[in-house]
């Protein structure tokens, strides 16, 4: 595709966790960026265009979705929306509803950004595409593709999608594949952590020794801006953590340190764990508690010249000093 003379990058989700961190950082750096938004009239929205942002109502996700007026002079677009892991869901059947937004609106989106002469879009994804764990080496760029459930699928399948449009002529595709996200503000499962910290709920994880890669909003914010154009980025998978790997238990003890609080962590067996959670239907959760989940970041690094940008301490400071109010 040939670049469209503006440099304006659109985001989508930009009121969500990641899609607000990454506006926030391109406005903040001077570069033209617009934010598609479901409701231009939400708080989120409001203070967008507060500091200058150029906000586009697009509604929800899925193949009805209007782009036009969002798409109109934009040389890349940076797909942070999507439905993401319900913690309760409520879905008759979630793998539908998964798709509808994250496979068939992601198409629907490429198509559109074809026809608007998008030359770049850059695709959040998940690790969850290539399984749930490690237990034979990093996740990297020659791992195999498992997908460990409906969401993971969805992504899957909407990789594709950019690919197969991106050989017909549409826009060429950069994907990133970030583990669980955390941050101030952050959703799903950090917040569970933090709240059960802050509530002093002993957690039985003291005796988990497992490693696992995280990704701090501030580290997949400034990768995704490096994304946007560099030259090295087009046609690739890339990976992001902090570079830091922790075990579930010291990430909690970290958690719990920035909230200047104890952890109450009990020293449960991990195979006493494994039994129960196999008793209750709990297995597949609690393997993605206490498993060992490693991402192999030395891809991304020398192809795009990029490191992590913040430490977990950093953010986990950050985070905990944000969320000191409306947490019991």
């Amino acid at each position: 595709m040939t670049a469209s003379g503006s440099m304006t990058t659109l985001v989508t989700g930009a009121t969500g966790f990641l899609g607000g961190a990454l506006v926030r950082r391109l406005a903040g750096g001077g570069d033209p960026v617009r934010a598609a938004v479901r409701d231009a009239g939400s708080p989120a929205a409001v203070a967008l265009r507060a500091v200058g942002v150029d906000c586009v109502e697009v509604g929800d996700i899925g193949p009805a979705t209007s782009w036009s007026a969002a798409l109109g002079g934009v040389r890349t677009v940076v797909h942070c929306a999507a439905r993401v892991h319900q913690l309760r869901d409520t879905a008759d059947d979630p793998l539908t509803e998964f798709r509808r937004v994250n496979t068939v609106g992601t198409l629907h989106l490429a198509d559109a950004a074809m026809d608007a002469g998008v030359s770049r879009v850059v695709f959040v994804s998940t690790i969850g595409v290539n399984g749930s764990e490690t237990s034979r080496g990093a996740f990297g760029p020659s791992s195999p593709i498992v997908p460990n459930g409906p969401y993971a699928l969805s992504k899957w399948e909407a990789e594709q999608v950019l690919s197969t449009r991106a050989a017909s002529g549409g826009p060429e595709v950069v994907v990133v594949r970030p583990p669980l996200i955390y941050g101030p503000q952050a959703p799903g499962n950090f917040d569970v952590l933090v709240r059960a910290v802050r509530k002093g709920l002993p957690l039985p994880l003291g005796s988990v020794r497992n490693l696992r890669s995280f990704a701090a909003v501030d580290n997949v914010a400034d990768l995704l801006r490096v994304c946007i154009d560099h030259p090295e980025a087009a046609g690739r998978v890339f990976y992001v953590s902090d570079a830091e790997d922790v075990s579930t238990a010291e990430f909690i003890r970290r958690i719990a340190a920035a909230a200047g609080l104890p952890s109450r962590l009990l020293p449960v067996p991990v195979w006493l764990l494994r039994a129960g959670a196999g008793l209750v239907g709990k297995a597949g959760t609690l393997e993605k508690i206490a498993g060992t989940l490693q991402v192999d970041i030395s891809e991304t690094r020398h192809r795009l010249g990029w490191a992590p940008v913040a430490s977990m301490s950093e953010v986990l400071a950050a985070a905990l000093g944000s969320q000191r109010e409306g947490y019991p």
